[in-house]
């Protein structure tokens, strides 16, 4: 390419080529400026007509009924409005109840599923089935059946519904790997907003792995295709016609679409719903601890190289956790034999494990790392209000109060007097903040007189001198943090410290 390239140009800059110039200087210019197309890109395409034509008999309409209890005819007698809050609210709402029952009245609310499965397997979202009375499902062409709920999941907002077709034969649609897509890549959701029948809005994968604070498995597929008010639990198709995602959510001021929009993971709606068809509920793994984010001065504190894993907060008795070895102040950084990049991934990964494996789990104890074996246990069996990461009941300590200025807190032993101030629970352990200093990284990390420290630097402290010696010995090393394990009204919560300097 570079010796044609070369001829070319010499012949443009000889005298009796000079009309040539122009003429070639175009098409030169675009070979040296092209660059390939990645194999796997995909172009915009011309329509989406055919891949809807063959997508759309799949895609159902949701209806559902619920009865409501009557709050009375507002055309019999005063009817007094007031604003949420108003101090005359209270006093007038007894002229607008009415004595004697009121006959309940039927509410109907509509949503969007897809058939996974010919015999009448129905997914859609929990929230659009949630305390209905009668759920029906609404095909294509208008047929419509009653559906059975055959299990539902609200951590995942995900329900399993059950048809039975007769002679009716169905059209079902698989799920993809979500994995796989990318941001960028072109999708369209086929619902059925409003109850106007089946709608097909296009657009592309705006970013993944969004959390937006609606569960403990977040792990949204963002989108800019459409999603509007009866789109709940309609399927995001990628142009092979695979589902990659069941459209949950969007975000809007004003209740319609303004582009933003999520849907959960095929890779996660398939484990669930797969739960749901063989079990009618989920079956989750389950692990026994309390985890939260490492920031960078967390992972400075510990020695990790950089923010990474999930913090042990608390170990639950009698888990899984517990029997394997698991310490509070543990960084789990590997699962299953997988890295743990964030706190927040943790949960799922473990919650997609199956009940009673032998797992592989790596922490970070004590500068280095530590393999251990966890056997898991199953989340929907537990009593989660039965546990407790509380130790045994205290002897009340004799260490005088004093003041730390190295992290502008004043500290005492816990004492019967401070325990009925701050109502600090019988069994606890540890050393009571007593004030805060003004403009102290303490005050800027929020704690606040009643907290409790139970940890420096993972060492159980129990007077205000422990604390100050675990200071002193975090400086000998040259740190400029120091990790307190700190009980913030009955939760329990690693913060850093910045150490003062002398």
């Amino acid at each position: 390419m570079e010796v044609v390239v070369n001829r070319l140009m010499h012949s443009i800059r000889t005298r009796d080529a000079a009309p040539l110039r122009w003429l070639l200087f175009v098409p030169v210019a675009a070979l040296l400026v092209w660059q390939p197309v990645p194999a796997d890109a995909r172009g915009a395409p011309d329509s989406f007509a055919d891949l809807a034509e063959s997508l759309l008999p799949a895609v159902v309409n949701i209806s559902t009924t619920q009865k409501v209890q009557r709050q009375g005819d507002p055309h019999e007698g005063p009817q007094f409005q007031f604003p949420e809050g108003s101090p005359f609210r209270d006093f007038f709402d007894r002229f607008n109840r009415r004595p004697g029952d009121q006959p309940a009245r039927r509410v109907t609310s509509l949503g969007s599923g897809f058939i996974i499965d010919k015999t009448g397997y129905v997914v859609t979202n929990n929230h659009v089935i949630e305390g209905a009375d009668k759920v029906t499902v609404i095909l294509h062409e208008g047929q419509k059946f009653d559906a059975e709920i055959v299990g539902k999941d609200k951590k995942t907002d995900l329900a399993l519904l059950k048809i039975k077709p007769g002679d009716t034969e169905l059209t079902a649609v698989d799920f993809g790997a979500s994995d796989k897509a990318r941001v960028g890549d072109w999708v369209i959701a086929i619902g059925n907003p409003l109850g106007l029948g089946g709608t097909v809005t296009a657009g592309i994968i705006s970013a993944r792995g969004r959390d937006i604070r609606s569960g403990p498995y977040d792990d949204y597929i963002q989108t800019d295709a459409p999603i509007n008010r009866g789109n709940s639990g309609g399927p995001l198709f990628d142009m092979k016609g695979a589902v990659i995602g069941v459209n949950t959510a969007i975000l809007s001021p004003s209740g319609g679409s303004i582009g933003i929009g999520f849907s959960v993971p095929a890779n996660l709606a398939k484990n669930v719903i797969g739960q749901l068809r063989e079990f009618g509920t989920t079956r989750r793994g389950w692990l026994g601890v309390q985890i939260q984010t490492v920031s960078p001065e967390i992972a400075e504190s510990l020695g990790l190289k950089a923010p990474k894993g999930a913090l042990v907060a608390g170990v639950l008795k009698n888990s899984p956790a517990e029997a394997a070895g698991v310490k509070q102040g543990d960084v789990i950084v590997g699962f299953d034999d997988r890295e743990v990049p964030e706190s927040r991934k943790l949960p799922r990964m473990v919650a997609e494990t199956s009940v009673g494996k032998d797992v592989a789990v790596k922490v970070w104890r004590d500068g280095k790392e530590v393999g251990l074996t966890v056997r898991l246990g199953e989340l929907e069996k537990v009593d989660q209000a039965s546990l407790t990461t509380r130790g045994s009941r205290r002897d009340y300590g004799k260490d005088a109060s004093r003041d730390v200025d190295a992290l502008g807190l004043a500290l005492s032993p816990i004492t019967p007097e401070l325990t009925e101030k701050y109502k600090i629970e019988e069994d606890m352990k540890g050393v009571v903040i007593t004030d805060v200093k003004k403009g102290s990284d303490a005050e800027e990390r929020r704690l606040r007189p009643g907290d409790i420290i139970v940890e420096v630097s993972q060492e159980a402290v129990s007077s205000p001198a422990d604390v100050a010696s675990q200071v002193e010995k975090a400086r000998e090393k040259g740190r400029k943090v120091v990790l307190l394990l700190v009980d913030k009204d009955g939760d329990m919560r690693f913060i850093p410290l910045k150490i003062k300097k002398e």
